[in-house]
């Protein structure tokens, strides 16, 4: 039996669609924000001051459309938003407060600090860079939190450090 091959062009559209797809989503996921392999949360200084980190300092941030516990972004936000998660219980280290520790109901397992869902922002490339402060995505404005659990609203330009170019502005539709 013979077999039938595919015309050249629909083999060359087929390459042109997974590629799009791979670069709408960001690319691999080297890319992507890892759960410290201690999951530990931190307080480190930044641009902003004293903030909530990661054990390997990258910055966690809270999203003000959440609700006390529960996480309300959607699945297109958390590409952007990806939640601080792990396997292991989250540990408080280096002044923050392990009483203010705890985790989503959400359907997934997410830490959260003072009833705030943690999350890093996939702009920020390395330990204390806070680029996604008081960026409004998704509708509703993000902090990063200080170490007593609230939000903390500062720029960086407040604190006599020169604060990173704002992103591109993105429709934040929340679906």
């Amino acid at each position: 039996m013979k077999r039938k091959s595919l015309p050249p062009l629909v083999l060359t559209l087929a390459v042109v669609i997974v590629a799009i797809v791979v670069l709408a989503s960001g690319g691999s996921a080297k890319n992507r924000p890892h759960v410290a392999a201690r999951s530990a949360v931190t307080v480190k200084h930044t641009a902003v001051g004293q903030t909530l980190t990661d054990a390997n300092g990258r910055t966690l941030y809270l999203f003000e459309g959440d609700k006390r516990n529960v996480s309300t972004l959607s699945a297109a936000g958390r590409a952007v938003w990806p939640p601080f998660t792990g396997s292991r219980k989250v540990k408080a280290e280096g002044g923050a407060v392990s009483g203010k520790l705890g985790t989503t109901t959400s359907g997934f397992k997410q830490a959260t600090y003072n009833g705030h869902p943690l999350y890093y922002y996939v702009g920020d490339h390395g330990a204390g860079t806070v680029k996604g402060q008081n960026l409004k995505e998704f509708g509703a404005l993000w902090y990063v939190l200080s170490a007593n659990g609230n939000a903390n609203t500062t720029t960086a330009a407040a604190t006599g450090s020169q604060p990173a170019p704002a992103p591109a502005p993105t429709n934040s539709y929340g679906y």
